[in-house]
């Protein structure tokens, strides 16, 4: 992992800066991005883009500065930025439509804590032992001892604690713990974050879920759960692509279902798969579908009908188990 003063050093010498978000963005590169946008404003006084591929989820709506990000149809993808920074982003191709501005810059950094993670950056911090890219921009801000406000600290503090489930996985360390604490000394108010990430959820995302857990198949004495949203069950919920945020977790909370996979039909030849596990390294069999993540999460992209993609992926969870 890089040195941090090159990083402080490149912010210095950009006059253009874009932060960069990966598609279906969640709390984590959200919060980060954000935190990093507020962190150079106020230190360097430049105004950085965070750019967005996708629409806000609405659990994110609440966060300080989300209503200043830019989507990628509102810029020219062409420009070359000074500096280009990857937000929690474990590959380049999870950049989607922002790619070219990764891509064209004159300095490409990279932040991330993902184990696949393969320092595609100039300059990469990929520290694989945090929680979350939020606690890794929290230990780069104190490191410089900038200040951190009260949209900082929500910022991050939302970063944190939804990547490690409310703190309730097991990359939540007594690191992490401290940075949660240190964040809510700073301003976060951990009711108010949990509300609006865990207990504000729209009607159809919930039902969407309550869909999915009714529909789930079973396989393997019950370690093995999946369930499968069609288009047509998204367009029927009258379901946002972020609604499936936490299902696939509430599949893995069953007591004997060591994995747990939501297959979301993209379009007819196209299915997102998400993989979370208790035990398997789900992140070995996602990376066989060029996917990435963690061990116990991780997710991928098969190039075909979602029928396909579900006996592929069961093939190889088999195989491994």
């Amino acid at each position: 992992m890089d040195n941090f003063d090159k990083l402080k050093q490149q912010i210095e010498s950009a006059q253009t800066i874009a932060v960069l978000t990966h598609v279906n963005p969640d709390g984590d590169t959200l919060g980060s991005a954000l935190a990093l946008k507020f962190a150079i404003e106020n230190v360097f006084a430049k105004k950085p883009n965070v750019v967005l591929n996708s629409h806000i989820p609405e659990i994110y709506k609440f966060l300080p500065g989300i209503n200043e990000t830019v989507h990628t149809s509102k810029l020219n993808l062409n420009k070359q930025y000074d500096l280009a920074i990857a937000v929690d982003i474990a590959s380049k191709e999870r950049m989607g439509h922002s790619l070219p501005i990764f891509q064209n810059a004159k300095v490409t950094v990279n932040i991330d804590h993902h184990v696949t993670n393969n320092d595609y950056g100039a300059i990469n911090y990929n520290c694989k032992s945090v929680s979350s890219t939020g606690e890794l921009i929290y230990n780069i801000l104190r490191h410089f001892e900038w200040d951190i406000d009260k949209n900082i600290a929500t910022a991050l503090y939302t970063a944190v604690c939804t990547d490690t489930g409310n703190f309730r996985y097991e990359n939540t360390s007594a690191a992490t713990l401290k940075t949660a604490s240190e964040l809510v000394r700073y301003g976060a108010v951990p009711f108010e974050v949990s509300r609006y990430c865990y207990g504000s959820k729209p009607k159809a995302m919930v039902m969407l879920s309550a869909f999915c857990i009714n529909n789930a198949v079973f396989l393997e004495n019950d370690k093995i759960v999946y369930s499968v949203l069609t288009d047509a069950d998204m367009k029927k919920m009258n379901a946002e692509n972020d609604f499936t945020e936490g299902i696939v977790e509430t599949l893995r909370e069953i007591k004997t279902t060591d994995v747990a996979i939501l297959f979301k039909e993209v379009k007819s030849d196209q299915t997102k798969v998400s993989l979370r596990s208790k035990t398997i390294d789900v992140s070995e069999i996602s990376a066989k579908f060029d996917g990435g993540g963690h061990k116990h999460a991780a997710g991928c992209t098969i190039n075909k009908p979602v029928k396909i993609a579900v006996e592929k992926i069961l093939d190889t969870i088999k195989e491994k188990m």
